[in-house]
């Protein structure tokens, strides 16, 4: 158990790591992009202020802000009037070479159809604007500046995968030397389980053959008889505690087999019938037809057999007991039982060891392992088990394999 819980916290860790890297990444291409576009546009409305062209910065003391003396001879650019008709008038690509005429006229015939006054096309950032004349269509090349962001954020994602390698080395050579303790403290615990039971089974074997000794000396007597259903008792309760153990300490799933869940179902309600209704309660069945299941069969029997013996232990007096199967690619199981008492029990600790909701209203004794035996058996099988009060007097276990 400890073992899995470090495995399930490295992938949360892991993925965590993950989550925040590419929230990151994205956050960074955003600002980057956001950034690229500003300066671009920045570039085209010193072009578009002057007609087509950078202005001379002579006597200046300063290019306008954002720019540079060397922006003039760094930017690649093109321009395209547009008459008032919405025909390519001129097109000038003095400052750029890697665009054709025809090229630059599709690319203006592009952005009028888009009807945006800024946007991209490609590599190029363009700028719409009105002159006397018609339009004026301005092309920065983006080209330089996104290949240098487009290496940034490779260089990034490289960082941070590198980063996440070595966070994870650590996360998993920590977190084995951080439930060393509780691994080991909880593998005394199995063995103290297991061995004190195989140290009872002992006692309780004499204890056993001394009662038949005394009965065929001295006769059969209430106080042996007395003897012998505690010891019976006491038994079945060892060898609960020693499958609850061995279940906990197995890792690898049970042996599988198919068989058909129906005709199990079918199996255990007919084996409880009798009994619920000698003591008042009514079983009633609700089982989908032909509904098949690939899993341990001895489990699954010992599973319907917990839930419904757990049912008819804290049903009402004349109350009612639902068993209702149904199939699809995941089965769902479900008993309800009539209890008026469950406002008043804490449904969370149901599945606890030796927990009894209400001791007094037990028929038939119990120990209050069948539960934790059955959540076992459901996890052991990839599905769960849940408890729920559907009503102020129903409660409801569901198993879902």
């Amino acid at each position: 158990m400890i073992y899995r819980l470090r495995r399930r916290f490295i992938r949360i860790c892991t993925l965590s790591f993950l989550g925040v890297f590419l929230a990151l990444l994205a956050a960074i291409f955003l600002v980057t992009d956001v950034q690229t576009a500003r300066a671009l546009d920045a570039l085209a409305d010193v072009v578009a202020e002057n007609g087509g062209s950078f202005p001379a910065w002579e006597g200046q003391p300063h290019p306008p802000e954002g720019l540079n003396r060397e922006s003039p001879f760094t930017t690649r650019f093109f321009t395209v009037r547009i008459d008032s008709a919405g025909q390519v008038a001129s097109v000038d690509l003095r400052a750029i070479a890697s665009v054709t005429e025809a090229e630059a006229e599709a690319y203006a015939t592009r952005a009028l159809a888009r009807g945006s006054a800024r946007g991209w096309d490609g590599d190029f950032r363009y700028k719409l604007y009105d002159t006397d004349e018609g339009m004026m269509a301005v092309f920065i090349s983006g080209t330089d500046t996104r290949e240098m962001h487009r290496r940034f954020l490779l260089a990034a994602a490289g960082v941070f995968v590198a980063g996440s390698l070595v966070v994870l080395a650590l996360v998993v050579f920590f977190s084995r030397r951080a439930v060393k303790p509780a691994a080991e403290s909880e593998e005394r615990q199995k063995r103290f389980v297991t061995d004190a039971s195989h140290e009872l089974k002992t006692p309780l074997t004499l204890i056993r053959a001394n009662l038949e000794i005394l009965e065929e000396e001295q006769g059969p007597s209430e106080w042996l008889t007395d003897i012998r259903d505690e010891a019976d008792d006491m038994t079945a309760l060892v060898d609960r505690l020693v499958q609850l153990s061995r279940m906990d300490e197995a890792a690898e799933s049970p042996e599988r087999e198919s068989f058909s869940l129906s005709e199990m179902a079918e199996e255990a309600a007919a084996a409880f019938a009798p009994a619920m209704a000698k003591s008042g309660r009514t079983l009633v069945t609700d089982l989908a037809p032909d509904v098949l299941y690939t899993g341990s069969a001895p489990d699954i029997r010992q599973l319907f057999s917990i839930l419904l013996d757990n049912a008819g232990k804290y049903c009402d007096p004349a109350g009612e007991i639902r068993l209702s199967l149904s199939g699809g690619r995941h089965p769902v199981l479900t008993v309800d039982n009539t209890f008026a008492a469950v406002g008043e029990t804490d449904l969370s600790r149901l599945f606890d060891r030796f927990y009894r909701a209400d001791p007094a209203r037990t028929a038939g004794g119990g120990w209050g392992i069948g539960l934790s035996i059955a959540q076992a058996i459901a996890a052991r099988h990839h599905g769960d088990i849940t408890v729920q009060a559907p009503d102020s007097h129903t409660i409801r276990f569901r198993v879902r394999l």
